[in-house]
């Protein structure tokens, strides 16, 4: 049974963890700053963001300085540890228990706010994962070559929206748009928390896309190409539509928890997956100037396996990053598989916590690559 001491006890010893692992970290970097910090902790978290934020190939650690270059040839040849912008194996394991952690205590929170309980809460917060994507755009259109422009976010600031600190500096807007929501709520300002707290992340969505709109019309840097979202977009939602009805006709038991959720997340999965090829496979149909290249590892992985296995002739005609777009809507449909109807009984917050991770991961990166393909970034 859930008491409310037992749910103390839980609180406490998340508490203890996550300290625990910071005095580890503080003490290993203090301890051993060449081993833990420079082999670990900047080569393969803070050296790759701040590599990016500097427009740099890489970046290059050596007598407790960083240093950057601008050549490929010169970081294939610097001496270890070089970071290079993206993520690693290493990285996104360590992103994803940080995430895991993150979502628990904030399960804690919304016990102790009483929130959360519904459904209402994943559509609410719909909003900020777009705005998460489309904040990171105007990293890479600043980055991009308008550094000159007054408007400019400069160097540390910018790395507060590059991926993945944007992650973090997103979730700390939602959290304090949540918290500020509840707090009106109870005072009877508004009839429901979920009410202001959609329309701050729309509010804040707009005022991004806006921002990106007057950059593409004041500014030669970045332009304005409606036939990508409209592929994107267009294509995510047939890929969805015709997901759901195959689980509708054949297996409807798949999406009896979820229900309307488990079609976002599809969608939202299935965003990435088209983006990804679009901007890969579709660049010169759609008009594209820029070159774009796969940036998680195992989208890296599934185009060299794709070009390894497939001939020339026909990676031409089909592309190499189609087979990503498979395996994102196989894996969304095998996690909406997985959120049962007993998972939202058990616990209800965290199976909808977990699933707005889960749409993020999916939705913030897919919207980020059709936004830069639109914008030209």
């Amino acid at each position: 049974m859930d008491t409310a001491s037992g749910r103390i006890d839980s609180e406490r010893a998340w508490a203890a963890g996550v300290l625990a692992a910071f005095v580890v970290l503080v003490g290993g970097v203090v301890a051993f700053p060449r081993r833990v910090y420079d082999e670990f902790v900047w080569h393969y978290f803070w050296g790759p963001v701040v590599a990016d934020a500097k427009g740099a190939q890489c970046a290059v650690r050596e007598g407790g300085t960083t240093n950057f270059l601008y050549e490929a040839n010169a970081c294939a040849t610097a001496p270890e540890p070089v970071a290079v912008p993206g993520y690693t194996l290493v990285s996104e394991v360590g992103y994803a228990v940080t995430l895991i952690a993150a979502l628990v205590g904030l399960v804690f929170l919304l016990r102790r706010l009483d929130v959360g309980q519904d459904r209402s809460l994943f559509f609410a917060l719909f909003p900020f994962m777009l705005f998460g994507g489309a904040l990171r755009v105007v990293e890479d259109a600043l980055d991009g070559g308008l550094q000159g422009v007054d408007v400019a976010i400069s160097y540390p600031w910018n790395t507060l929206i590059i991926s993945p600190v944007i992650y973090f500096t997103v979730f700390f807007v939602t959290l304090a748009a949540l918290v500020a929501s509840v707090f009106f709520a109870r005072r009877n300002v508004v009839d429901r928390y979920e009410y202001p707290l959609f329309g701050v992340g729309a509010v804040a969505l707009v005022a991004t896309l806006g921002y990106l709109l007057a950059l593409s019309f004041s500014t030669e840097l970045v332009t304005l190409n409606l036939l990508v979202p409209a592929v994107v977009l267009g294509g995510a939602t047939l890929v969805t539509g015709v997901t759901w009805w195959a689980i509708e006709t054949f297996e409807p038991e798949i999406n009896a928890g979820t229900g309307a959720i488990g079609a976002v997340v599809i969608w939202g999965h299935a965003v990435d997956g088209v983006a990804n090829v679009a901007v890969l496979d579709w660049a010169g149909a759609l008009g594209l100037a820029g070159q774009y290249g796969a940036k998680h590892p195992v989208n890296r992985a599934i185009v060299s396996i794709t070009d390894s296995v497939l001939p020339a002739s026909i990676t031409s005609v089909v592309g190499t990053a189609w087979p990503f777009l498979f395996v994102k809507i196989l894996a969304a449909v095998a996690v909406v598989w997985v959120f049962d109807r007993h998972i939202f009984e058990e616990s209800p917050r965290y199976a909808i916590l977990l699933l707005i991770a889960i749409l993020a991961v999916g939705l913030g990166p897919g919207s980020r690559d059709m936004l830069r393909a639109t914008f030209g970034v």
